[in-house]
């Protein structure tokens, strides 16, 4: 466990996840049944009723056959029993709606490592495949396609689909995911077991994420609405009666700027460019992935300089674009985008050109603390994913409670977000999830690059090496992507959408008390997206535990 998650290009890496996932797992189910073994000896009766085990996403999903070997083999349960206890106290998060996330271990691979488990795992599948029968006589389609085990070549283990068999809870994390996962993911489980399914949007706690990592924002809300939003976020409504109040918006910017000139030393100190805090600061930071297009920013970020050098148009908003963020080791495709960007960010700042006008900033070693800093500062809260691959984000929320605007498209918690707050406080661009499904088949990007004065532009500039000169050929496989037909990202359809809208939000800014009471809405529609709203849902529908009430004395 000294490196959690390790890189699983290789097969050695993938077995040391699966002996990760296996010993956490089991680890934690002895260490309560233990627990309970020393309460209640070997009477399960009512184990059902005082636990619950919640899988956090797909990787624990293992947990489900180790707890019936447990049951079975040390506990001497009957199957029976150790299956009804299993499937009336594991529920399951899904997390995700991209494939290559929810793991499937070769049968060979559990054969080696885990035997015992496989024979159990198997056995399930048996006993499912007779529940699915059931349901849908004579539908062997249907059969194949909700088997835990995935036959081929190297038959696999489907490992989401073993948490939802064994569970009595399935949820997603936002309203748009949880739909697609019972409409597209699920569907075949969800027809099976509608009740089973649910959703829990996530959230962010505000006593990091406000009250910590932003004081004075924090004792500037709190000395016009008290302090009580600290322990229930929805008293931030509260500051919607100040947010055209001249005064307040004044102490708002000045609170900002603070943020910014904390972020800007921190910036000069990791990468010796000095910052310009009068720019509007356009931040994307999050990990990096294709789906949430750190290319597409890119892209604008070329644009902005074509503009620029050009002349042809009025700048009417200095910017600073911030991109920070890492990337799974064996993600090659992340690892060249970070090139890109690092190749671009030197001849925008370096180009005297785009003084005062434009900077580039790749935000070098992003982490929890980079973001405490980050986060406070940021104006413009980049959430760009292609509809329907994100299945919720919580940076969004981050950033929306410490008063950034978001440009985004309709994916993930942005949905509730622009619910919350207004669609004339938030900068909506993108393609929506079925305009998507529509457009995949005669998906041609070339074409929209052709049609597209600006974006031709873009893309010449990129391919004439005037931003890797000295290195022939390193933008080409991330240019090829964007050209792709069967790029699932649909980066180029989403280009134009994604520049006009940015160029909305840029005079949106330089109407400096416009932009500033969208900031403030911003903060005052974020009560819901707490984790303590979020920990009640998850108590109220899955868990149903009696609070501690703490003496306050």
């Amino acid at each position: 466990t000294m490196v959690l998650y390790p890189n699983a290009a290789t097969e050695n890496g993938q077995e040391l996840r699966l002996r990760q996932q296996y010993f956490l797992a089991s680890a934690s189910l002895q260490d309560q049944l233990r627990n309970w073994s020393q309460r209640h000896g070997d009477n399960f009766d009512s184990y059902a009723e005082k636990n619950c085990f919640q899988l956090n996403d797909t990787h624990p999903a293992v947990a489900v056959a180790e707890l019936m070997r447990l049951l079975i083999d040390v506990h001497e349960l009957s199957w029976d029993d150790a299956w009804d206890i299993t499937r009336n106290t594991m529920a399951y998060t899904n997390h995700t709606l991209l494939p290559e996330a929810l793991e499937m271990w070769p049968v060979s691979m559990f054969r080696r490592l885990l035997p015992r488990l496989l024979d159990i795992i198997y056995e399930i599948n048996a006993r499912f495949i007779v529940e699915i029968s059931q349901h849908w006589p004579g539908d062997n389609d249907r059969i194949q396609r909700m088997s835990l085990i995935k036959e081929g070549s190297e038959p696999m283990i489907r490992m989401a689909y073993l948490a939802i068999a064994g569970s009595y809870s399935v949820n997603g994390v936002a309203e748009l995911h949880s739909r697609l996962l019972r409409e597209g993911l699920f569907r075949d489980f969800a027809e099976m077991w509608p009740d089973k399914f649910n959703n829990k949007t996530n959230g962010v706690t505000q006593r990091r994420w406000l009250a910590a990592c932003n004081n004075n924002l924090a004792k500037l809300v709190s000395d016009r609405i008290g302090d009580g939003w600290i322990t229930e976020l929805s008293e931030l409504e509260k500051l919607k009666a100040f947010a055209q109040d001249e005064a307040f918006q004044k102490a708002w910017r000045a609170v900002k700027l603070l943020n910014k000139v904390r972020l800007a030393r921190d910036i000069e100190a990791k990468t010796g460019l000095s910052v310009d805090t009068r720019s509007m600061f356009d931040v994307q930071v999050k990990r990096i992935h294709e789906y949430k297009r750190q290319l597409l920013n890119l892209l604008h970020a070329v644009h902005l300089y074509d503009v620029i050098r050009r002349g042809d148009r009025d700048i009417v908003t200095p910017r600073t674009i911030i991109i920070g963020g890492k990337a799974a080791p064996g993600y090659v495709m992340a690892k060249q985008v970070i090139k890109c960007i690092n190749n671009v960010a030197r001849v925008i700042n370096s180009d005297p050109a785009m003084d005062g006008k434009l900077q580039l900033i790749f935000y070098p070693d992003y982490n929890v603390s980079a973001m405490e800093i980050i986060c406070p500062a940021a104006d413009l809260s980049e959430q760009i994913s292609t509809a329907g691959k994100e299945a919720s984000g919580t940076g969004n929320m981050k950033f929306m409670m410490n008063g950034a605007v978001t440009i985004g498209t309709l994916d993930g918690a942005n949905v509730e977000i622009r619910e919350a707050v207004g669609a004339e406080n938030f900068f909506l661009f993108g393609l929506t999830v079925e305009e998507i499904a529509e457009r995949g088949a005669s998906y041609d990007p070339q074409s929209i690059i052709d049609e597209d004065e600006d974006f031709k532009r873009v893309i010449g500039l990129l391919e004439s090496g005037h931003f890797n000169r000295f290195e022939y050929g390193v933008f080409d496989s991330v240019l090829q992507s964007i050209r792709e037909p069967a790029d699932p990202w649909m980066t180029a359809a989403d280009f134009r959408g994604f520049v006009d809208a940015q160029q909305r939000a840029a005079e949106t800014y330089a109407d400096k008390e416009h932009w500033t009471r969208m900031s403030i809405l911003n903060t005052a529609a974020s009560g819901r997206f707490s984790t303590d709203r979020t920990m009640r849902d998850y108590n109220e529908d899955i868990w149903h535990l009696e609070p501690i009430r703490l003496n306050a004395s």
